[in-house]
């Protein structure tokens, strides 16, 4: 698909789509991650979904809370005595500023228990496009780097979606460039991943969150507002990206949590880049080994394996 230079890639995919799924693919508040996308679709007036690989306590939720199998529905008053509800408290900061304000939340499962639940979710709303996001770059790990940081969550997902054809638009976004350094990804290899995937032509560009936008100004009060309801486990990803829009540098402290290690908040960091879901999943090495999975340890241990069977591509330093 051609475009100009002036139109962003990423909303000129999604032009002709009326009604999009903004998902969290690792779990945790990574949904956080892409509600500046959202919101900006919101803005222009489409039919924006909000859902989250969950790292909640979803089973001990009533059934009535369940739309299909492994897919709750989480709103600002489900679960009221949880203390760590990431759906939940963006479902409580969604109502407060008069937004939709209810957020799907998925259970950690293997493949294809998520893929069903993903289907049943774009049924249910006649989804016709999907914006997979993450907290950090190590969904865009292909399997041979010295390390891959956390991806069992983040490709159960891409994995989940790969194969649902019946969704022609499916894009991956990550924001957060340098914060899987504290999980041993090595960013130089994330670039070089970054740029196998513009020769295949998967590759839509990068465009910034500035605090000067509204979204911006809005994520930024979503994060302090997240920190406020979760102290004791407030989200370092979100926490860098929010320091960098601010136009922190370096080592900022925003939580005990990150005590003990030094933190590199940069500009960077307030980056999203944008790819084709079919051919990021493309380039995975063992998506594969993990498609039958029912169970996200089933996961780990496939990942696991394979990393038994090859040798790693070696870390390369920044030349600069």
């Amino acid at each position: 698909m051609t475009t100009f230079l002036h139109a962003n890639p990423v909303f000129a995919r999604l032009e002709g789509a009326e009604r999009i799924l903004v998902a969290g693919a690792g779990g945790g508040f990574d949904i956080y991650s892409g509600l500046p996308l959202a919101l900006s679709l919101l803005h222009q007036g489409k039919d924006v979904r909000l859902a989250n690989l969950s790292f909640s306590a979803l089973a001990g939720l009533p059934q009535d809370d369940w739309a299909a199998p492994d897919l709750a529905v989480v709103t600002p008053d489900s679960a009221p005595h949880q203390a760590y509800f990431p759906e939940r408290t963006l479902a409580r900061w969604l109502r407060i500023h008069n937004y939709p304000s209810t957020v799907y939340a998925f259970p950690l499962t293997g493949v294809q228990p998520l893929r069903a639940a993903y289907r049943a979710l774009v049924e249910r709303h006649e989804i016709d496009a999907v914006v997979l996001v993450d907290g950090g770059t190590d969904i865009l790990m292909r399997g041979d780097e010295a390390g891959l940081g956390t991806p069992e969550e983040d490709l159960t997902s891409v994995a989940a979606l790969a194969a649902m054809d019946e969704v022609a638009t499916r894009l991956v976004v990550s924001v957060g460039f340098g914060v899987d350094a504290y999980h041993g990804v090595n960013h130089v290899q994330v670039l070089e991943n970054i740029a196998a995937l513009e020769r295949d032509g998967a590759y839509l560009g990068a465009f910034s969150i500035p605090r000067a936008t509204l979204e911006g100004a809005l994520y930024l009060d979503a994060v302090a507002h997240a920190q406020d309801h979760t102290p004791d486990r407030p989200s370092i990803v979100n926490g860098s990206i929010a320091a960098a829009v601010r136009g922190s540098f370096g080592d900022v402290r925003f939580t005990d949590r990150t005590r003990g290690s030094e933190l590199f908040v940069n500009p960077l960091m307030s980056l999203y880049f944008a790819f084709e879901l079919p051919g990021l999943a493309a380039r995975c090495l063992y998506l594969d080994r993990i498609e039958d999975t029912r169970l996200m340890r089933q996961v780990h241990s496939r990942i696991a394996e394979y990393r038994d069977t090859l040798v790693t591509r070696p870390p390369r330093r920044f030349p600069h």
